[in-house]
């Protein structure tokens, strides 16, 4: 039993990693960067398309380890500004015009760097509240990221 605890530590330990590039999917697709500045904290940046339009979110995370698992959970906050395109015949507006977005987000998430390889995983809920724009909340927003790491 000691020795399957043991293993589980050093593959936790062994996984961590530096930077990391990679395709961010779901209901947003863009691309994705998250450097390590400690060995909790890591800012990400994402570049993503919605709305018609291009969203860049800035997020500061606080990575932390499950106890039994080689995963880690993470949670953060940060900001996003980009812009969008209108939408005829929507069933709740009919904009056609152009707009400019700002607001905060949050971020929370699992996971999973491998142990062999120099990828990692993730799946995340990113929530935000619009403030500049169409405002209010979107709690519609999360992802898959598939990333390679560099150590």
């Amino acid at each position: 039993m000691f020795g399957f605890f043991f293993c589980a530590v050093l593959m936790v330990n062994a996984q961590d990693y530096k930077t990391a590039v990679g395709l961010r999917g779901g209901i947003s697709q863009g691309l994705t960067v998250k450097y390590f500045v400690s060995e909790q904290h890591a800012f990400e940046g994402i570049i993503c398309t919605r709305w018609h339009g291009t969203l860049l979110t800035g997020l500061y995370e606080k990575h932390k380890d499950f106890n039994v698992v080689p995963l880690k959970w993470y949670y953060g906050y940060g900001a996003h500004a980009g812009f969008w395109e209108g939408f005829d015949n929507h069933p709740w507006f009919d904009d056609d015009d152009s707009h400019f977005t700002l607001g905060i987000d949050g971020i929370l998430g699992i996971e999973y760097t491998f142990y062999n390889l120099p990828i990692n995983i993730s799946l995340d809920w990113k929530p935000f509240f619009e403030i500049v724009g169409y405002s209010g909340f979107e709690g519609d927003s999360g992802a898959i990221s598939v990333r390679y790491t560099f150590k």
